[in-house]
C-alpha cells in the first residue's frame, strides 16, 4: 500500500487562472504560499516561503473561479503530480504540482470577496475525484470489512 496525499493551508499568490475544456469542464492552476517561521542562531525570526503550484478540476474549479482571489487563505487536500517532458537540447525537465480534490476557505467573512455573497456553508467539502480509469482489485480485496 502507498499513499501520496498533500494537505496545505496557505494563501493564494494569484487569482485562479480557470480554462474551459471540451463538455463544459473545467481546469484551474493557481499558487499557493505556505509559510514557516522560526528563530535563527542570533535570535533573528526568519519566514520562509514554500511556493505550490495547485490545479483543481471540474466542479472544484468552477468554485475556485467564482470565489477565490490571490491573499485568500484556503485549506487544501490533495495529491502530488509530477509531470516530464524532454526539451530541445534532450534534457528532461520536470514539473511538480498538486492536484487538489478538496477545498475550503478560510477566514473572516470580511476576507471574503464581495463580502456576504459567498454562503456560510463552505462550497466544495466533499472531495472531488479525478478521471481516472478503474484500477482492477484482487479477488476478494473488495469485501474487506474495512
Amino acid at each position: 500500500m502507498s499513499i501520496n496525499k498533500v494537505i496545505l493551508v496557505g494563501n493564494l499568490g494569484s487569482d485562479p487562472e480557470v480554462k474551459y475544456l471540451d463538455g463544459d469542464r473545467a481546469v484551474a492552476n493557481f499558487s499557493l504560499a505556505t509559510n514557516e517561521s522560526y528563530n535563527d542562531k542570533q535570535g533573528n525570526r526568519v519566514t520562509q516561503t514554500e511556493w505550490h503550484r495547485i490545479e483543481m478540476w471540474d466542479s472544484l474549479a468552477k468554485v475556485a473561479e467564482k470565489y477565490l482571489t490571490k491573499g485568500r487563505q484556503v485549506y487544501i487536500e490533495g495529491k502530488i503530480k509530477t509531470d516530464k517532458w524532454t526539451d530541445q537540447n534532450g534534457v528532461d525537465k520536470y514539473t511538480t504540482r498538486i492536484r487538489a480534490n478538496v477545498l475550503q476557505m478560510l477566514g473572516n467573512r470580511e476576507d471574503r470577496p464581495d463580502n456576504a455573497k459567498q454562503p456560510d456553508v463552505q462550497p466544495q467539502k466533499q472531495p472531488v475525484q479525478e478521471p481516472q480509469a478503474p484500477s482492477p482489485e484482487p479477488d476478494g480485496l473488495d469485501d474487506l470489512p474495512f
